[in-house]
């Protein structure tokens, strides 16, 4: 991680533990931060492709630890982020079905690094997806898959059980929406 993304990280965690520790509200707090992190840095650098990646990645990331470290429900820190990047990354013009994949991946990981659960924060993740696109105009359907696609990725970082979780909890239907997976998992 280089010294500007461990920045980038360090201060949405510490801004999450901040606000976390201050109102206790876990949902709003990451979905405004994540948010508003997201399209000043997507603006300041016109990040795309790695770049925005890379940004995405380090932003949920430090959602997640900034929430677990103030003592908040990463779960619902797991739905925030999706959501918060989905504001932000469609206020840009970037490529937000990638984003909501990549995201989804980082954000069991990050889950996991912490010590939550798993195939909680999966489902979340896709929940979150939903809400989020039917927020901007997007298709639920097509976010739902993208995030349950990329949490099984995820999930496939860490062990065969994780996507045994993971699969269980974040495919089938949820909040209304059939969610399918797009690409084999073994």
């Amino acid at each position: 991680m280089s010294t500007e993304n461990k920045g980038l990280m360090e201060s949405v965690k510490d801004s999450l533990v901040g606000s976390i520790k201050g109102t206790g509200e876990v949902m709003s707090a990451v979905v405004d931060t994540v948010s508003g992190t997201l399209v000043t840095t997507i603006k300041g650098t016109g990040a795309v492709g790695t770049a925005l990646t890379s940004a995405v990645s380090d932003v949920v990331h430090g959602a997640i630890v900034g929430t677990a470290q103030a003592g908040g429900d990463v779960g619902t820190a797991a739905k925030g982020a999706v959501v918060g990047v989905l504001k932000g990354t469609r206020e840009v013009g970037a490529e937000v079905l990638d984003t909501v994949s990549t995201s989804a991946r980082v954000l069991v990981k990050s889950v996991a690094e912490v010590g939550g659960d798993i195939g909680g924060a999966a489902r979340n993740t896709v929940e979150g997806a939903i809400a989020g696109a039917k927020q901007i105009g997007l298709n639920a359907e097509q976010a739902a898959s993208a995030a349950a696609t990329g949490a099984l990725r995820g999930a496939g970082e860490i062990s065969q059980e994780a996507v045994e979780q993971v699969r269980k909890a974040a495919t089938g239907m949820i909040a209304g929406v059939k969610v399918i997976v797009k690409e084999p998992f073994k």
